[in-house]
């Protein structure tokens, strides 16, 4: 039994630093590198992309909507062509980072509304499954597990990795709980520990609603910008080694 750990990183601006990346870095396995649209500059992407091949985390594109302000949590009406040209845009930043730093970009995760719009939506998903075969087929792509993303990515012929969150709730449908409601997040790190290991060992997570839902997890969501964070991750994964679960990078699957 394995599991990866990912997290969303190089979400600063310049000198401003948003989260612990450097910190994270050796309890986690895959970092999703913010690429200048929700979060991030060249500096930030470059600074990132170097602590990750340093530490020898796995490098992922993380685009999001253009929207700084709102930290690319904001729905933007873009069209799946729009999307498409966006994505596109922001993988092959940080490829070029990535080559640059003599390292190799593993996987693309969506960032914020972009990645909760195209759970539910066909069209948006197909438009990112496509941007992200198109500029490289060997991209993993992470995406909420069971979700309209990981479908799109299957039909595109592209390795996907269902993601599981440590710290949200999940509706009934499997969904995230929205932040908007109060009972989005799990402040409670042993309460987020134990529902993580149960994704990972059981496949399964109780709903807001107290049923449990079927669940894949091939990667966990850790955020590293909470004010408990380094701890929670250290937690996070002490509890899973404990349950005997390997700890390791999602492997592209061969095809036949």
């Amino acid at each position: 039994m394995k599991i990866d750990l990912n997290c969303d990183m190089g979400e600063s601006f310049g000198a401003y630093t948003i989260g612990r990346d450097e910190e994270m870095m050796p309890y986690i396995t895959s970092a999703n590198i913010a690429c200048g649209f929700h979060a991030g500059d060249p500096d930030v992407m470059k600074r990132t992309v170097h602590l990750a091949a340093k530490n020898g985390v796995a490098i992922g594109a993380h685009p999001g909507f253009a929207d700084l302000s709102g930290f690319g949590r904001r729905d933007m009406a873009l069209s799946p062509d729009e999307v498409y040209a966006m994505v596109v845009y922001q993988i092959g930043a940080l490829a070029a980072f990535a080559k640059a730093e003599g390292a190799a970009l593993h996987h693309v995760k969506p960032h914020g509304a972009l990645y909760n719009m195209a759970s539910s939506r066909a069209d948006l998903s197909r438009a990112i499954a496509s941007a992200v075969a198109d500029v490289n087929p060997g991209l993993i792509l992470y995406g909420l597990a069971g979700s309209e993303l990981i479908k799109a990515g299957k039909n595109a012929g592209l390795t996907t990795a269902n993601e599981v969150f440590a710290d949200r709730t999940y509706a009934p449908d499997g969904m995230l709980t929205s932040r908007r409601l109060p009972n989005a997040l799990i402040t409670n790190n042993e309460e987020a520990a134990a529902q993580v290991v149960r994704m990972v060992k059981e496949n399964k997570v109780r709903a807001t609603d107290g049923t449990d839902i079927s669940i894949n997890a091939d990667t966990i969501c850790i955020h590293g910008d909470g004010a408990h964070a380094l701890s929670f991750a250290q937690l996070i994964r002490t509890r899973l080694q404990e349950e005997g679960i390997h700890i390791t990078t999602v492997e592209k699957e061969e095809t036949v």
